[in-house]
């Protein structure tokens, strides 16, 4: 199999199964625990907090663990939120191309809250306007969220300028840097974020297991209650296992970043201009350079994208039409018609990501296949 959906999920490295080992049956107690094999699981959980505060350039005690990308969201958004409502404060601003993990919660505190939500509009490549966004502060507003990398299509979003416009207007800033995690910078003090949200499969960790980077100062009510865990932000017994897996896979993607980014570009540089010449009627979505480097997304005209993905995994080749969060019937994905896509044209959506074990070959097997497998689906439609 050839896989190309590594926007998805990623396989765990080795070197992280290898490190998460110790703790599953030898370094297995509680890190709440006093006696020593508590003592040695917290001595491990404030270990990975300190190499993961060191990628991130804070503070260890700025960093929460969570379960998963979109429990970091929900505790950011949540928490600030439900926090600055105590201050009158009830107005929020976001995009229309974030990953549902914040516009659903967004919608939620709308509807059973009372909060006020501004979507602000991205152009046709996906790309918010930072001075629309601070067209978009008020007096009120309590939390801007931008994603850093779209995961649908890649764009890279102007993070730290909305970063610095936030804090001149005194606005509390979250990213959910969850696509960004394994291949672009992350010192949260460059990128002038208030809240980070990261999940470990998405750079070759575990799934389960994530983070939030809350600044220090920043107001943030728990969203979950129980114990004293996470100095109180975040109740319930840490997965030390995981936790440890998250940090090591950290660091070996950040450490290898430059060098896997540079490859990965060329591999997509590659594929796009090898589909673009040999299938007609197929569109890049996104912007054209500010994006993801392993990360090609497409209009296919006149095909429907699930007949695509059921005939390239025939052929061998797992991809996708965009979240891996969005599955059931099939509907125009919202972050293609948030660009000023028709619903009807966005059906058509197909995602091709790269990763670590993404090769020359890979990708010349899928030139070679793709456009016989377009032209068959168009052809059944």
């Amino acid at each position: 199999m050839i896989y190309l959906d590594h926007s998805a999920t990623t396989p765990v490295d080795p070197r992280v199964v290898e490190a998460m080992s110790p703790y599953w049956t030898e370094v297995f107690g509680n890190p709440s625990s006093i006696y020593g094999q508590g003592r040695r699981a917290a001595a491990a959980l404030e270990e990975a907090r300190g190499r993961t505060a060191a990628i991130l350039g804070c503070q260890p005690a700025e960093i929460v663990f969570t379960s998963c990308g979109t429990e970091s969201d929900n505790l950011a958004l949540r928490g600030v939120a439900l926090a600055a409502a105590q201050k009158g404060r009830r107005h929020l601003i976001t995009t229309p191309i974030e990953h549902h993990a914040v516009l659903h919660t967004l919608a939620d505190l709308a509807e059973h809250f009372d909060f006020e939500v501004t979507i602000v509009p991205v152009d046709h490549t996906g790309l918010v306007d930072p001075a629309a966004i601070e067209a978009a502060i008020r007096p009120d507003t309590a939390l801007v969220s931008v994603m850093y990398a779209n995961n649908e299509v890649g764009t890279i979003e102007p993070i730290a300028e909305i970063g610095a416009i936030a804090r001149r207007r005194g606005v509390p800033f979250h990213t959910d840097a969850v696509q960004a995690g394994g291949i672009l910078p992350l010192d949260v003090q460059a990128l002038n974020v208030d809240l980070l949200a990261l999940s470990a499969h998405k750079f070759y960790g575990p799934k389960g297991v994530g983070l939030l980077y809350v600044r220090k100062g920043t107001r943030l009510l728990p969203t979950q209650t129980g114990g004293s865990q996470e100095r109180g932000r975040r109740a319930g017994t840490e997965n030390v296992p995981y936790i440890v897996g998250l940090a090591t896979a950290l660091e070996l993607a950040q450490g290898e970043r430059e060098a896997e980014a540079a490859r990965l570009l060329a591999l997509r540089e590659r594929l796009v201009a090898g589909i673009l010449a040999a299938i007609p009627d197929v569109e890049l979505t996104g912007h054209p350079t500010r994006r993801m480097p392993g990360h090609a997304s497409f209009l296919v005209h006149g095909a429907d994208a699930q007949s695509l993905l059921i005939a390239l995994d025939l052929a061998g080749i797992a991809a996708s039409s965009g979240s891996a969060c969005a599955v059931g019937t099939p509907t125009a994905s919202a972050v293609l018609t948030g660009m000023g896509y028709d619903a009807t044209v966005a059906l058509g959506a197909l995602r091709l990501t790269l990763g670590r074990a993404s090769s020359e070959a890979d990708v010349e097997t899928v030139l070679a296949r793709l456009p016989g497998i377009v032209a068959a689906v168009r052809g059944n439609r």
